[in-house]
């Protein structure tokens, strides 16, 4: 049996051997120098750089065990991101790192290096401006969802699609995060400054109606295959310079709704954004971030009801009335789990650096309250708010 014919962790020297000898990527090992570049708890990620000619690649290898915990965790996931990055550069190459190459039996993923791009949570904690990122963000998310649906996807084929990313770990692992674990705590793993434990109790764990709306996002997020969604999109998973930007880490991808992937791009933008404003940060980054997240929410909206006139065929989905009701479940689907994710975040044990890292004192307990009515708003009014310039009226409303 050849050393890569069964799956087993690769280490630094593996790695090297593995894209000489295996893959014919570089022709020799002598100039080969290997980084772990990853900084998640899922998988093991690794840029390979020849220092002469600069050539480089990133391979990303799964285990049968989560990185975090030990947790089993069925590592075809790597294939499920494989595929769904082949079916998006097709659609938006600009946006999509290359796949050079997937090994099933090693579970692992070579592909383009893109370190010329920074990821986007870390660029805006330090407070840079991006012009062009609700632009290209709106679209990446319209040509991806938009044109892996059934409105646009042969049907048969998109029948098929929705059987290959049946993605049963990592939706397990949303399912509780994002949609229970935040407003019952059953699992005691809910992470809560003390001086907002009363206030999480009142407003999350016994507010009736926010727990019925969570419910129907729920239920919506496991049974409606209504598109390929990336399925973990946020700031993290983005990548930007002024030039433009590339999607990557799509391991969570599955067939669900489209609101889902765009709720997580704009419950994300929130986050740098009440830093900023309850942390007096520079007036130039609040304005365009809340104008950022404003025309993400309005061009979504434009570009999917000018897609639904240009990609759909089919003469019953072509009536004004049903794209207009189409784009309108969508976007109040977008708002109520653009709302779930800040409230995960900020209460649940998978928090983000903005949140976290966030001084303790009065202006952390003021700025997570904020964050939490806003979640809370979005999930209960999603069909009332139908425009960015209301959604981010609300947000400033709510800090006061």
């Amino acid at each position: 049996m050849k050393k890569f014919d069964q799956h087993f962790l690769m280490s630094h020297e593996d790695i090297k051997e593995y894209v000489t000898d295996y893959l014919k990527l570089f022709s020799s090992q002598e100039s080969l120098e290997v980084y772990e570049i990853g900084d998640g708890n899922i998988n093991y990620v690794f840029k390979v750089i020849d220092t002469t000619t600069q050539k480089s690649v990133v391979v990303k290898q799964a285990d049968v065990l989560l990185r975090s915990s030990g947790r089993p965790l069925d590592i075809s996931r790597n294939k499920i991101e494989a595929d769904i990055l082949n079916i998006q550069y097709q659609l938006v190459p600009e946006f999509i790192p290359e796949i050079f190459y997937y090994d099933e039996k090693m579970a692992a993923l070579t592909m383009e290096d893109i370190s010329d791009f920074k990821n986007l949570r870390y660029e805006l904690m330090a407070g840079k401006i991006f012009p062009h990122f609700a632009e290209e963000i709106s679209t990446f998310l319209v040509e991806t969802l938009l044109s892996t649906t059934d409105l646009c996807w042969e049907r048969h084929e998109k029948k098929q699609l929705v059987k290959n990313f049946t993605n049963i770990d990592m939706c397990d692992i949303s399912e509780d995060l994002v949609f229970t674990e935040p407003y019952n705590n059953y699992k005691n793993q809910n992470v809560i400054l003390e001086e907002n434990q009363n206030f999480v109790e009142e407003h999350i764990y016994r507010n009736e109606a926010l727990i019925s709306q969570v419910a129907d996002l729920r239920n919506n997020y496991m049974n409606n295959a209504q598109a390929l969604v990336h399925g973990d999109l946020h700031s993290g998973s983005i990548f930007v310079n002024q030039e433009g930007m590339k999607v990557i880490d799509p391991e969570f991808a599955f067939y669900g709704p489209m609101g889902y992937d765009i709720g997580n791009v704009i419950g994300n933008l929130f986050f740098p954004l009440a830093k900023a404003m309850f942390y007096q940060e520079e007036d130039s980054f609040v304005e365009w971030l809340t104008e950022t997240i404003s025309n993400i929410y309005d061009q979504v909206t434009v570009k999917l009801k000018k897609g639904l006139e240009e990609k759909v065929s089919c003469s019953l989905y072509q009536s004004e009335e049903f794209q207009t009701r189409y784009v309108k479940e969508v976007m109040a689907d977008t708002l109520g789990y653009a709302g779930t994710e800040i409230i995960r975040r900020v209460i649940g044990d998978s928090k983000v650096k903005e949140v976290s890292e966030a001084p303790l004192g009065e202006a952390r307990v003021k700025m997570e309250r904020a964050l939490l009515k806003l979640g809370i708003e979005c999930i209960l009014n999603r069909y009332d708010i139908t425009d960015g310039k209301e959604l981010i009226s609300r947000f400033t409303l709510i800090c006061g």
